[in-house]
């Protein structure tokens, strides 16, 4: 396994075995709440983790071992001006787009307080894992503000809109039972277990076409909202990107022969 620091506060692994990636949120000092620093150095962490073409998954992790992450930092966000909070906002906005639009499955491996922004981290992810230690919310409003990291837009395509703004206008937090029941996250697992078994759940979408999967994706995100018709045309697009590919190729002559496939990615 492989690791490579982006700044201060998080890391990046790559395991060798597998074609997965951590995204490691690491600044446990402070519960990982996301300030501007680590902000730019999440988002130049999901540039190259995008850009490199070995990697099928990347899971989302934590350090801490009570805290996935708490949202914005709020004590840095104290000392701001006006003028302050608009020069960072771009930067906590790459930071949020850049883990939702990594191109490969995302897995989020949450334990214990995933509040506001840390919550949104998470809601970016294709998946969710979460422990029985998992505390879950959007509490933005009772700070004055409102989700700014996808919240909005993410939860209720999770839940429903009525769910979503019932969460959203109460800012209550959300235990790990209740939210596996509203589809909050995805799987509930042991107390800290969390981290295993998203990798394990990455490794095993990993096993599989690195073109297909990117393709999957991509028709998975760009048909949310679509009408019927509409969103065919997006995954007929994205069909063709995979029908002529050699991974296309060597899937099938994989299952006639009956090994496991060589993917070469293209």
């Amino acid at each position: 396994m492989s690791e490579e620091r982006f700044g201060e506060f998080v890391l990046v692994r790559r395991h060798e075995q597998g074609h997965v990636a951590e995204l490691v949120l690491d600044r446990p000092k402070a519960m990982n709440a996301v300030s501007t620093e680590m902000a730019r150095s999440v988002a130049g962490a999901c540039t190259a983790l995008g850009e490199d073409r070995d990697v099928r998954a990347v899971v989302l992790t934590s350090t801490h071992e009570r805290a996935f992450c708490v949202g914005a930092d709020l004590k840095e966000r104290n000392s701001f001006s006006d003028a302050d909070l608009l020069r960072q906002r771009p930067v906590t906005r790459a930071a949020y787009t850049g883990v939702l639009e990594l191109p490969v499955p995302t897995v989020a491996a949450v334990h214990g307080f995933a509040l506001g922004g840390g919550f949104e981290l998470a809601l970016a992810c294709d998946v969710i894992v979460a422990d029985r230690t998992a505390v879950v919310g959007l509490p933005e409003v009772s700070v004055g503000v409102i989700p700014g990291g996808g919240g909005t837009q993410l939860l209720p395509r999770r839940v429903g809109a009525a769910r979503a703004a019932e969460l959203i206008f109460s800012a209550r937090r959300v235990e790990a039972v209740e939210a596996g029941e509203l589809g909050l996250v995805d799987q509930l697992v042991d107390e800290g277990r969390d981290r295993e078994e998203a990798l394990a759940l990455a490794a095993r979408i990993a096993g599989n076409s690195p073109v297909g999967l990117r393709a999957a994706k991509r028709a998975l995100r760009l048909g949310q909202g679509l009408d019927l018709r509409a969103g065919l045309e997006v995954e007929d697009a994205a069909w063709r990107t995979t029908a002529f590919s050699g991974d296309r190729a060597e899937g099938v002559a994989a299952f006639n022969e009956r090994r496991k496939p060589q993917w070469p990615g293209e």
